[in-house]
């Protein structure tokens, strides 16, 4: 009936009981669970599934699945019952209506904490933790950390760096590690941008030579992640997101430079905290200054942009986003380069820096203020 993390289902003394919300985006769910680890308090992990909804604005489908849960799942979701908790955390639009709904079960006792955007009111979260990409106004349950949260951590680097380095023994250093994501928004991986990031990747990697592992994501286009792999060369390991056994944690403890796709946050702040040599591939979907006409209005009445007008015209402000802005912050305070021709000479003399978490310091302090009642009981 529950999944259950960090410790038993005793509560002792001093401790709430803490649900943590699984829904279907992976970088969601690793918010999530790093703030949930981050807490040190044992979590009961709540998987919730969905039933399809036709492709609509996310503001609309946020709203169709609030009527009585009648979006969710039951048979792929885990028992929501009493006893209730004290904390709920979830991301993204979906569980937002059922965190709601587990307040009102619990006799509005249950503290709400949001991570990322939220698509409902704003005052309907305890907390809502979140980064700049977003147009949050200042609040006093809003806390703006500068990337999302994560799982990554030095302990977990270390354990995947002593599980996996002996498997890439064979494989010559240095390693540069390409985490390859995929559509999202007005960011798209196209055929083009894949076998242009095979070329840059192959330049950036002829001089230094060694190894490339790559690892593709949930928003990886099929044809797009053949296209870059048929474009590289020399010694590699590679794996297809969806398998059995991930080396992606390996991949960032021992990467000795990491190229990424700028689209996911989630990835560029788990890149981030390595303190690894780090250049960013822009595969923004911006009408280029050479495009043929037709070209051009095409892009304007796809899909993409024809949802972002939407939310820019009748949505609130924080139903933008820039993920543009984190990438323009890490590049502006040296974490971070661009990945085009003229970085590779500067990129060769990147040096690694140690990332402290101080997201994760601030965020857990906020939310153990928010349940020192419950401590206290």
């Amino acid at each position: 009936m529950f999944d259950l993390h960090a410790g038993s289902t005793h509560r002792g003394n001093h401790q709430p009981r803490v649900w943590l919300l699984n829904g279907p985006r992976p970088g969601d769910n690793n918010q999530v669970l790093g703030l949930g680890e981050t807490l040190g308090w044992p979590f009961e992990l709540k998987t919730v599934g969905f039933h399809p909804l036709p492709r609509v604005p996310k503001m609309i489908s946020s709203q169709l699945r609030s009527l009585a849960l009648a979006g969710v799942d039951r048979r792929r979701s885990s028992a929501l019952q009493a006893p209730w908790p004290d904390l709920v955390i979830s991301a993204g639009r979906e569980l937002e209506p059922v965190a709601r709904w587990i307040k009102k079960q619990s006799g509005n006792r249950a503290r709400l904490v949001h991570m990322g955007r939220p698509w409902s009111r704003l005052d309907a979260f305890d907390l809502i933790i979140s980064t700049p990409q977003y147009f949050l106004p200042e609040r006093e349950n809003i806390l703006l950390n500068e990337l999302p949260l994560h799982r990554v951590t030095d302990r977990r680097l270390e354990e995947a760096r002593a599980l996996w380095e002996p498997r890439f023994a064979h494989l010559p250093r240095p390693y540069t590690v390409v985490l390859l994501g995929g559509n999202s928004g007005s960011f798209v991986l196209s055929c083009a941008k894949a076998r242009r990031l095979g070329k840059l990747v192959n330049a950036l990697t002829r001089g230094s030579g060694g190894s490339l592992l790559v690892t593709s994501s949930a928003r990886t286009p099929a044809d797009a992640y053949h296209d870059f792999l048929d474009g590289v060369g020399g010694p590699r390991h590679v794996h297809h997101w969806g398998a059995q056994e991930n080396p992606y944690f390996g991949y960032l403890a021992l990467a000795d430079r990491i190229v990424i796709t700028g689209e996911s946050v989630s990835m560029l702040a788990e890149a981030n905290v390595t303190g690894k040599p780090l250049l960013i591939y822009d595969i923004a979907e911006r009408p280029a200054p050479d495009m043929p006409p037709w070209q051009r209005l095409a892009i304007r009445l796809s899909y993409r942009s024809l949802r972002d007008l939407f939310a820019r015209t009748i949505g609130a402000p924080h139903m933008q986003r820039d993920i543009g802005a984190i990438q323009r912050h890490l590049v502006s305070i040296g974490r971070a380069q661009w990945l085009d021709e003229a970085s590779f000479g500067s990129a060769a003399s990147q040096q690694p820096w140690h990332a402290p978490r101080l997201d994760a310091q601030r965020a857990a302090s906020r939310v153990q203020n928010l349940l020192a009642g419950v401590l206290s009981c």
